[in-house]
């Protein structure tokens, strides 16, 4: 008897969570997901999952420890309700920047967040463009990691020409280098010097940009100095114009005046996130979906296909 397919999400991005089920054609799942007055999670799952094949939609950006603890809990809910296998479907890992000790006395947020899951019951997790690939190899379980790149490449390839691709920093030269050899583009690297958190001053640039559309690549973008900083940077050193593009758009604090005043041109960003009011409504941000893309990853892995097809 084939297993049955249930997809449940919670508060977080349920946005997301409903393309995914209009792509599969699969309703979404009844699930209540509230707080108690004083901030504790409940949830109820309202329709019956005994053997089931479940994928639970969650990723944990802002506010990122509710969305956490509800994905924890809605795991817990789902496991000691018999569900077969359940997936944590995280289309944003949050805590993924904390994935290595930089210096004494401090902790690997990555993997603290990799074993909760493991531990509440997830048997599989199904995430997009992690901060570090190496984060795969926290847990014990399978992991599908799946990349935005075939989709913000098609959008890329059909809206600019004369392209050099930009990595901000020496940490995203292997992202920035796969990009740019796809499009058949040049490459150019961004030497900085971070002064302290969420701050950076970008010192010099590696590589020809003078006349070029430049493209700015990065994986998060949280408080927006990387890409502004670099983007008056590519200015000065000839660049035509500027635009940028990230998988994740965290846009915290003061990103969307920064966004706005700058020189960027424009800036696109995925559906991994929801956006909140004030980013909608910024006229330079580009949202692409990747709602189909992760409606095929849980297709497959529900029918056990490959998922590396999905891949650039």
């Amino acid at each position: 008897m084939p297993k049955k397919m249930k997809i449940f999400t919670g508060n977080a991005n349920p946005a997301i969570a409903k393309e995914i089920c209009e792509y599969l054609n699969v309703p979404l799942g009844a699930a209540e997901v509230k707080q108690f007055s004083d901030g504790e999670i409940s949830v109820e799952i309202g329709e019956n999952v005994r053997g089931a094949d479940v994928f639970v939609v969650q990723p944990t950006c802002t506010p990122v420890n509710d969305n956490l603890m509800e994905l924890l809990i809605m795991v817990d809910a789902l496991r000691r309700a018999s569900a077969r296998r359940i997936t944590a479907v995280m289309p944003y890992y949050g805590y993924a920047r904390q994935d290595r000790k930089v210096r004494p006395r401090v902790p690997i947020t990555a993997k603290a967040v990799a074993e909760m899951l493991m531990v509440v019951g997830t048997r599989r997790v199904l995430c997009m463009d992690l901060h570090a690939g190496q984060i795969q190899g926290f847990f014990n379980i399978p992991v599908d990691h799946l990349y935005a790149a075939p989709i913000i490449l098609k959008y890329i390839r059909e809206s600019f020409t004369d392209v050099v691709m930009v990595s901000p920093d020496a940490g995203g030269v292997e992202r920035t280098r796969a990009f740019a050899k796809r499009l058949n583009a040049g490459l150019a690297i961004i030497d900085k010097r971070r002064e302290r958190a969420n701050e950076c001053e970008a010192v010099h640039v590696i590589g020809d940009v003078a006349g070029k559309t430049a493209i700015l690549l990065d994986d998060i973008v949280d408080t927006a100095g990387t890409l502004c900083g670099g983007a008056e940077i590519l200015k000065k050193v000839g660049a035509k114009e500027v635009h940028a593009c990230c998988s994740h758009a965290v846009l915290s604090g003061p990103a969307i005046e920064r966004i706005s005043q700058s020189c960027l041109r424009s800036l696109l960003v995925t559906n991994s996130i929801p956006l909140r009011e004030e980013a909608r409504q910024c006229e330079k941000i580009t949202v692409l979906s990747v709602g189909a893309l992760l409606g095929e990853a849980i297709s497959r892995i529900h029918n056990e296909d490959s998922v590396s097809y999905l891949f650039v």
